[in-house]
This record gives C-alpha cells, structure tokens and sequence, in this order.
C-alpha cells in the first residue's frame, strides 16, 4: 500500500514483521475513563479517528495504535468503546486481543460498563489482564490508594485476580513508564489466545486507498498472510489475492498470527468485502447453521432471571454479531447466573466456526452481556441430547484431545469420511485432522481406502500425534475398524436373504443394496465398503450385480440350465421364431432368470438378435447365411421375394434379417436387390 492508514502507514521496504511480541493489546473500561487519551499518551497515537468522535469527546468505533516497550518491542492496540450503546464494537475489538488493559478511572471506579467489559474478556478467554487507574491526577493519593485497594477485592473474584494496578495520569504522564514496563513484563509470559496454524483473519475494517484499491485491516487470528497470498472471503467464498501486507506500519513479506495487519487485495471491490467477514485459506473454514458448546451464563444486569432453554439470543463471534438460539442439552430446562451446561446454538446467519473458537452471548432485549462459551464440535447433528458415544467425542473436545475427537468422528459416522469432511465436522483445518488420521490408521484404530499412499506433507497441527507417519492422499477414505465391520456384516446379511428369496438371482444391484442398508452414505463410500466386503470374502461383484458367494454357484448352475432350455426352444423355432417373450413364456421360467439366460447366450455367440424382439439359434442362422451367399454367387443378385427361399423363411422375416446381413457387411442393396459386398 502507498498511503498511510490508521493502522498503517508508508515504507518503501519490504521487511519481515519483526521487533513484535505478535500480540495484540485491547483496552476495556466505561465511557469517559479514559481510555482512549492514555492511548495516545502511551502510543502518540490518536485512535480516535472519526470527526465526531473527536466533537463529542466519545470512542464510537475501533481505533488502532501501536505501543512500543522498553524492551524495544511492540505491541499492536486496539481501542474499544466503553458506551453501553457500543459494547457490539467492543465485543468485535475484543475477539482477538491477548492483553487487556482495563482502564478505571481513579474519580469514578467500577461502573456498570467495567463489570460488563471484564464479563466479554473473560469469556473470549484473555487470560493477561493489567489495570490502568487512571486520572489520578483528579484525586489525592490517599483516594488512589482507597481505589486500588477497592478494584482489588473487586478482581479477587474474577480471573484477573492478582493483577497488576498501576495509578497513572494521560496529563501529567506520571505512571506511564511503570505502565510500559508492566505490560512488557505481561507480554513475556502471555501466550496468544489463538493458537492455529491455518490462516484466519476477521475483518474489522474495509475501505479504498485511491491508486491502490480495496484495503481490510484486522487481527491475524491464525497463521500467516503474505503478499500474493490467495484468500477466501467467508461467507460470499469469493477468492481475493494479496496484493500487499502491512504490520505496523511497515509493508512486510509475512504478517504472523497475532499481528494487526491490513490487507491490500486485488481483484475485489470495497462491496464485496465487509466488517464481519472472514479471511482465510481457501476450503479451510465452513459456514455452519448450528454448533455445540460449553456455555457459561453470567446475569451481568442482574436481572435475577435464569438463561432457560430456547431462548433467542445476540451472538458475537470474531467481528460479526448474528441471533441465535441456545438449546440446553440432555434435558437441561435452565441454568442460573454462574452456571454452565452443554448448548446446541442454533444460528439464524451462518458463520465460519472452528472448534475451540470464543464467543459472548447477549441477551436479546434489553441487550445487555449474558455470557458466552466455546465451540466444541461446528459441524454437529440437529439435536440437544447426546447420547454415551457423542457424550465421549464433547468430553475429547472440551479436554483438547483432538486424536481422540478424531477418532469418535470416525466411530460416529454412518460411513466413511474424506479427511476433508473430519476437518469440517469437528472444525479444525485439513491438515490436523490428515495428521491424526494418519496416526490412527497406522495405529489400527481405523481403516483407510488407500493405506498404502501418501500425500505430501502439511503444515503441523497444533497438538501433533506422538508419531510420525505419511500423510493420507487426499481421496482417501477413513472408518472406525467397529464401523467397517458392522458395514461388512449388514452387507452380508442382505445378500445372504436376497439369495435366500430369489435362489436363481445372482445377486442384488448396487444401487437397490446401496439404498436398502446404507442410504445416507455417500456412493463413494459405499464402493469403498463393498470393496472391503469382497476383500472379506462377503460379497462377490459381477459387473452392477451384488451377490454373495455361497450363492453364486446354484445361480449360475441354475442360470446355465435356463440358457441350455431357452437355446432348445430357439433351434426349435428353426427360421420363423415367435416373438422372444412368448418363446421364454414358453419355457416356463423366472423372468429375471430368462433374461439373464438370454444375455448369456447371446454374449457366448449362440443367440443372435436380429430385432428387438426377434432372436434366432446362431447356428442355424450360420447355415442360412451360408445358403444366401452361395446362392447370390450364382445369380449375381437376388431381391427379397428370390432370397427368401435360401433363407428358409417367409418375407415377414426376410426383410429384417437381409438388413442384418446389410449391417453385417456381407450384403450391399443397390434399388430392389442386393449383392454380396466386395471384398478389400
């Protein structure tokens, strides 16, 4: 980009980012504590860019600093508002920071809007806290030190217990310094709030740059952008190219996870793209109706009123807020202030959800902070109570153990599934889920199509498997060992009963087993279950036909009988046959069976069809044949009425089996009669 930002400004190189703690600072607190003054006093920066916030003394939006430590390092900052008509803003700011900086003023202390911001940090799961008590220039140091004692017993019931409380002044700039030094010492020990490896960045600004195009800046939630980066824009999955990455002002050649970056993109217009969308890895993040959570309800207006099941709700998640319902799971009809439980949350607007991703719930009106959770699966059934084997796959998610959530996907689907559709159904990226697949398969636990291949290596997952093993190819199928069995065994036992009501059958289509045992698995799937059942010796395949090996000899014994039958009949119709059904009415047979019989012979050159209906003996036939070629050498040519005679038939059969010899190539038609076809 060529022009400054508000979270960029100019350079002509191109650097890593780098002299940065690749954490993200976030102010909280009310309206009018001072937030966004000890901003520029700590920053020089203004965050406050709007010309109304600037007349009306009042943060409306986000606003976007950088604060540089003793240390030398940086921090990116993001400045909320603290007025109870923009906790949305604040919530969107809050999604991605690591360190909060909650500012209370000295002349004013807890207030409504310091109780709800520290409810959001808590909830999006900021575990770094440092109090900024500010305007301590207002008050006496005996009401400075009655005011931090207060703010402490207040924190001594959050998680922020303990925390540092440093007194300053944005006028005077006393307490700045201790400021500084005390969140470099937070930053050293603070570990970033996200932690994945696949690229995901919400968007918390859009704008246009003239001579540059279309700008976004935001958080880097998850792994890294570089220019010429290709990106998928969620929820419109339109694909837009990085033309140019800026962190702090400098343009860079890589921008990390846990940077403020803004994004230069090339081929999408300003309206293509908006606060609230997600940039990520393309066909890494899905849109998804409905998740499972652990939620927490926290009364935070102190209405006395429990969080009952069903109720309609404000969800915010990265930087987007949409309505949703919570349904308490297992039976669960409310749960008071304090409490938690289980939730599906049905979403009234999709949204990009991975597991283990934060988001704060508010009531729906009067809006006010109700809590939040974190995402346990994103990809769930329609349902709020779980049974033993979901109840086991929710408790591997809410403790972190990705192989085991892997492997309770495996067990729980009705088929078996793409790497591709693990990653989604738990939401976590393509990669981390090949990696455990890979694990699990070589550790016998589940069944993979294609045990033998391997793709090429990805990107590490945030817990790896304790082995090292080749990735699985992309179109490789993976089912629970338990799963692959019962599939093998159901096959078998519809085989086995077909076989049992039709003995001259060969088997059952695929199409009619695939639809009578397994109609929700994909038809990938269920080829690979019937390969794994021929491999088990429960299924024998002949051609689109099914069957199952005990049966297959009495069929075709039982098919050869029929053949041998249906081919006396046809050296019986000599050179006048009926018509083909009545000849297999005749015959007295299964009709299925008949038809098979039929297709056998002909496939074997002892019936020929001449028409639809109209078969005939092969060899008969070969007699006849021979008489006309010799009778036309002889003559030369004959018409219809004349070959009829060699052919031993009447002109109703005639006229079809001269086209045949036509078709054949051992007759030409010139006008009324025909010629044997010269040889080349």
């Amino acid at each position: 980009m060529s022009h400054t930002t508000s979270d960029t400004s100019n350079t002509d190189s191109h650097t890593k980012a780098s002299g940065s703690y690749d954490l993200v600072l976030g102010t909280a607190g009310h309206i009018d504590h001072g937030k966004s003054s000890l901003i520029k006093a700590l920053t020089g920066t203004d965050p406050d860019r709007l010309s109304e916030e600037k007349r009306r003394g009042i943060t409306i939006t986000l606003g976007f600093a950088r604060i540089d430590l003793p240390d030398g390092r940086s921090m990116g900052v993001v400045d909320v508002p603290g007025h109870e008509r923009f906790v949305k803003q604040m919530i969107a700011g809050a999604s991605g920071i690591d360190v909060a900086l909650l500012v209370i003023a000295a002349d004013d202390g807890i207030m409504p809007q310091t109780i709800e911001h520290v409810a959001v940090l808590q909830t999006l799961g900021v575990r770094t806290c440092i109090v900024a008590l500010t305007k301590i220039d207002m008050v006496d140091a005996e009401w400075v030190t009655f005011m931090k004692g207060e703010v402490e017993s207040w924190l001594a019931s959050t998680s922020y217990a303990g925390c540092p409380i440093v007194p300053v002044s944005s006028k005077t700039g006393e307490g700045l310094d201790e400021l500084r030094a005390a969140l470099q010492k937070a930053a050293e020990k603070t570990q970033r709030v996200h932690q994945g490896s696949t690229t995901r960045l919400p968007v918390d600004r859009v704008f246009t740059i003239k001579g540059a195009g279309t700008v976004i800046t935001g958080t880097l939630w998850d792994g890294t952008v570089s220019p010429e980066d290709t990106l998928e824009i969620l929820p419109s999955g339109k694909l837009a190219r990085v033309r140019s990455v800026q962190v702090h002002g400098q343009t860079c050649d890589e921008a990390s996870a846990g940077m403020r970056v803004a994004l230069n993109l090339s081929n999408i217009k300003k309206d293509e793209i908006n606060l609230g969308d997600f940039l990520a890895a393309p066909g890494c993040l899905h849109m998804t109706d409905r998740f499972d959570a652990r939620i927490t309800y926290l009364d935070v207006a102190k209405t006395g009123k429990p969080l009952k099941t069903g109720t309609r709700m404000h969800l915010a998640h990265g930087t987007r807020e949409v309505l949703a319902r919570v349904l308490l799971c297992n039976d669960i009809e409310q749960i008071a202030s304090g409490q938690s439980a289980l939730a599906q949350i049905r979403l009234e607007e999709d949204l990009p959800i991975s597991w283990g991703d934060r988001f704060i719930l508010r009531t729906y009106s009067p809006v006010s902070v109700a809590g939040g959770g974190q995402v346990l699966l994103a990809h769930p059934h329609r349902r709020s109570t779980l049974d033993a084997e979901e109840m086991k796959l929710i408790e591997a998610s809410e403790t972190g153990d990705i192989r085991q959530m892997v492997e309770r996907v495996c067990s729980l689907a009705a088929g078996p599934l793409h790497t591709s559709e693990v990653a989604r159904l738990i939401g976590i990226s393509p990669a981390q889920a090949a990696e455990y697949l890979a694990d699990l398969t070589q550790a016998g636990a589940l069944t993979s199509s294609h045990s033998g291949s391997a793709a090429s290596q990805s990107s590490a997952p945030t817990k790896s498997p304790t082995s090292s093993v080749p990735l699985p190819a992309d179109d490789a199928l993976f089912i629970a060992k338990n799963k692959k069995q019962q599939a093998i065994a159901a096959i078998e036992r519809e085989l086995i009963a077909f076989c049992a009501d039709h003995p001259h059958e060969r088997g059952i289509t695929k199409e009619a087993l695939h639809a009578q045992i397994a109609p929700h698995i994909s038809d990938e799937g269920f080829e690979a279950l019937l390969n794994w059942a021929v491999k088990a010796k429960s299924a024998v395949i002949t051609g689109n036909v099914v069957g199952h090996p005990s049966s297959q000899q009495g069929a075709a014994a039982a098919e050869e009988r029929a053949a041998e039958q249906i081919h006396q009949a046809l050296i019986a119709e000599g050179m006048t046959p009926r018509p083909i059904e009545r000849i297999l009415e005749s015959c007295d047979l299964d009709a299925s069976l008949a038809h098979r019989a039929l297709a056998h012979l002909e496939s074997n050159g002892k019936a020929i069809r001449i028409a639809r209906d109209l078969y005939f003996d092969a060899a008969t036939l070969d007699e006849r044949i021979a008489l006309v070629q010799q009778w036309i050498s002889q003559h030369g040519a004959g018409t219809v009425a004349e070959l009829k005679e060699p052919l031993g038939t009447s002109r109703k059969y005639a006229v079809p089996l001269l086209e045949h010899l036509d078709a054949q190539g051992i007759t030409v038609r010139e006008g009324d009669k025909r010629s044997l076809r010269p040889r080349r």
